[in-house]
């Protein structure tokens, strides 16, 4: 992630408007999953797309929602890396056992 958030910071640094304010990006954030959720709808939802629409690939939406998520997260440096992991710990200790685990097919034999 740290290299993501290098990437997206080198280009954006090239510009000497550099980062959008904090509600700017928010605004282009929700635009971007706008975006996605039109893609989504029209691939796996009951909404047809119109003729004239271009073609659209969920997973450059999905990267579109990530460049705008990166763009937040190193305006307010904020580690993207160090936050999934505390996410992921908060998933792993609250939902451990919300859900049924699939068996390992090595456990299943004994």
């Amino acid at each position: 992630m740290r290299e993501l958030q290098k990437q997206v910071d080198e280009w954006i640094s090239r510009f000497e408007e550099g980062y959008w304010p904090p509600l700017d990006n928010l605004a282009r954030l929700m635009e971007e999953v706008g975006e996605l959720s039109r893609i989504m709808n029209h691939s796996f939802g009951s909404k047809s797309k119109k003729i004239e629409e271009e073609e659209q690939e969920v997973s450059e939406e999905l990267a579109d929602v990530l460049f705008v998520i990166i763009c937040i997260a190193n305006s307010q440096d904020i580690d993207l890396g160090e936050a999934f992991q505390s996410v992921m710990k908060k998933y792993r200790d609250r939902d451990s056992d919300r859900w049924t685990l699939k068996v390992d097919s090595q456990e299943a034999g004994s």
